[in-house]
């Protein structure tokens, strides 16, 4: 029988209720529309590859949630950098600082869980602060000997799953010279800022002596930007850095009192760390008129209903916003005002 999400499959619905109820699983619709999801798939296609495939990203995501699930109370810094940097290169110093600074503050750090800029980060916040999520490659990336024990890791078939957990767990990321794959993660973490589908957070570039981020960001404003392909707001989607103390700073700032955001249909909702008032209100607006929407405006808000789907959050003041879905190299900037008040 052709299965439907609407409440009218008979005895299939009533089986999946029992099945939940046995099992006494949380939130029971959700898991009830997963359960749906692979029974239609099993329906609609034969082919045993996709199967694998939305059977394995299930179990590691699952995992991964797992995981994370214990420190949701504390903020995280995704670390990016080259596997091929050595203990004695002054870069993996500044990141081992770096780090050890970040967990002082009492962040956590996320890193692929190899060598070089990866044990780097791992080394310097030690492994009760650390994360490392790793991935099965064909030439072995082992995990490295800093979290190798340490339940704390994961290691993912699937690079699409490995980057959901580096950027889905982040409240922010640092980038430190490295390759192909430094590269893939910066440009990604942009473009998902750029265009909305990452919540804004620092992306924070530390750079080495040798001006390896200068470089890039020279092609950026020499070739991107002539070109008209980028505008001059995305400059504020990252800040480029060379004292690892500074780079704490960056992050901390951005979190003096913006806490975080969603959207509620078109209203996009600023959780805050302390309340602003009228006058703070008035400044916001008349500063930042160009990321309304027409006829938008900047309110205080206490939480929508929808947001009762995160009940740790709903102490927080609020402003709503009517965001113009356009800005969001701006929006940082907006960010940024926010922590001067």
């Amino acid at each position: 029988m052709p299965l439907t999400f609407n409440r009218c499959n008979g005895e299939i619905d009533e089986l999946i209720d029992l099945l939940m109820k046995k099992t006494e699983v949380n939130h029971p619709e959700m898991i009830r529309e997963m359960i749906l999801g692979a029974l239609k798939s099993g329906q609609e296609n034969n082919y045993l590859a996709d199967q694998k495939l939305m059977a394995t990203t299930m179990k590691e995501m699952r995992y991964t949630n797992k995981v994370f699930g214990p420190y949701r109370d504390r903020k995280k810094v995704t670390v990016f950098g080259s596997a091929r940097t050595s203990p004695d290169d002054p870069i993996y110093k500044t990141c081992v600082e770096f780090s050890r600074l970040l967990a002082e503050r009492n962040y956590m750090v996320i890193t692929g869980g190899g060598p070089g800029i990866m044990r780097a980060g791992n080394e310097g916040a030690g492994v009760e602060n650390s994360f490392a999520v790793n991935i099965r490659l064909p030439f072995e990336q082992d995990t490295n000997p800093i979290m190798d024990q340490d339940e704390k890791v994961i290691t993912y078939k699937y690079f699409f799953n490995r980057k959901v957990a580096f950027l889905k767990e982040a409240h922010a990321v640092a980038l430190f010279p490295g390759g192909f794959g430094t590269l893939d993660e910066g440009m990604e973490i942009m473009t998902l800022i750029q265009t909305g589908k990452n919540p804004p957070i620092p992306l924070v570039m530390i750079d080495d002596d040798g001006g390896y981020w200068d470089e890039l960001i020279a092609f950026m404003r020499d070739s991107l930007l002539t070109r008209g392909l980028i505008s001059g707001e995305d400059f504020g989607l990252f800040t480029v850095v060379r004292d690892p103390t500074e780079a704490v700073q960056v992050i901390d700032d951005f979190y003096r009192n913006y806490h975080s955001m969603r959207f509620v249909k078109n209203q996009m909702i600023i959780r805050l760390n302390k309340a602003l008032d009228s006058d703070h209100l008035h400044i916001l607006t008349s500063e930042f008129s160009e990321i309304l929407a027409s006829n938008g405006k900047i309110s205080l808000s206490s939480p929508l209903p929808a947001e009762h789907d995160e009940p740790d959050l709903l102490h927080l003041p609020r402003l709503k916003v009517d965001f113009n879905r356009r800005s969001y190299g701006l929006l940082k900037a907006f960010i940024r005002r926010i922590n001067s008040f």
